[in-house]
Order: structure tokens, then sequence, then C-alpha cells
């Protein structure tokens, strides 16, 4: 089985292991596979066409994503206060 995968570079791959992350094309924002915000996203379907997955963390953060605030907070906190060091926060 193949699982198409968005590497370091924003594009696209097939891999025969799943990614650990998912995330949102749209929002650029990834996190766990289990998180009950994306999962609430999926079942009113408004999720499912901007659906991304990454390997890790380091690919996902590398194609420009950030973690998300409710299942990554220590990421997302970390993130947060780089941001604003380097003068913005989105």
């Amino acid at each position: 089985m193949s699982y198409r995968l968005i590497g370091a570079d924003g594009v696209p791959y097939a891999s025969q292991t799943p990614g650990t992350l998912g995330g949102h094309a749209r929002t650029r924002v990834y996190g766990r596979l289990d998180c009950p915000v994306a999962l609430s996203w999926i079942r009113r379907g408004s999720a499912m066409p901007h659906r991304v997955f990454f390997a890790d963390e380091a690919t996902a953060i590398a194609a420009g994503y950030r973690p998300c605030g409710a299942c990554m907070r220590a990421a997302y906190g970390a993130w947060k206060q780089r941001a604003a060091f380097r003068g913005g926060v989105s």
C-alpha cells in the first residue's frame, strides 16, 4: 500500500509508511492524527479536501506548517514565542 505524504519541500510523494501527523493545507496547521479539533472538522467534511500528512514534525515545519494549538500545546507555545520574537504571529 502506498501513502501520499508531504515532503519538507511541500511537494507530495508516495511512501510505504503512513504519516504520523496530519495537517490542513489551507490553514497550514499540523497536529496529531487524533486531534479533537481536526476530527470535528473531518466529521463535518470540511477538512477532507485539504487534509495532508507528514512523516514527522521536522518535515511539517520545513514545509511551512505550524503546530496545532489544541493538540500540540508545547510545540505551539514554542512556535508562538519564536514568531513573536521575529516580529509577527499569525
